[in-house]
């Protein structure tokens, strides 16, 4: 069973495990290091005022942290979704599982509208958006773009 949960200061073991090379090749960023483990950890357990906030939570799958999913909510009513799984879960559906429960935590909080993208290169990314809910909407400085609109 896939769930979402609020991060936890054990999860920073398993960060390094989950941004690796292989899953952040198309986000322009290096994998992640110790230390910015217990930053990110730290930064997603700090209470925050209101929107634009991050809403960062653990994948679980069976209990154990297999990915990151973010709600970065813009506005009171617009957000934006991203996610981040180990290699070893892909091909699971625990990606479109998650972006689902994700926008269940988008209309709770009242949000309407909720968009992403990903790299040209990815296509499953798009793949797991449209299973979620989305629909295409065209493309953004060269990124496939989409969204979600909530009743």
């Amino acid at each position: 069973m896939v769930q979402l949960r609020e991060l936890q200061l054990g999860d920073v073991f398993a960060l390094p495990g989950i941004y690796t090379p292989e899953t952040v090749r198309y986000l322009g960023r290096p994998p992640l290091e110790a230390a910015e483990a217990i930053l990110r950890v730290r930064q997603a357990l700090a209470p925050a005022a209101g929107p634009p906030r991050d809403h960062v939570l653990g994948i679980t799958a069976d209990g154990e942290l297999i990915g990151i999913a973010t709600l970065h909510q813009r506005s009171a009513d617009t957000a934006a979704v991203s996610y981040l799984l180990r290699p070893d879960t892909w091909n699971r559906g625990y990606a479109t599982l998650a972006v689902r429960h994700l926008l269940d935590l988008a209309r709770c909080l009242g949000i309407s509208r909720v968009t992403a993208r990903h790299h040209p290169d990815n296509p499953a990314s798009g793949r797991v958006l449209t299973k979620a809910g989305f629909v295409p909407t065209g493309e953004h400085a060269g990124f496939p773009t989409y969204t979600a609109d909530l009743p």
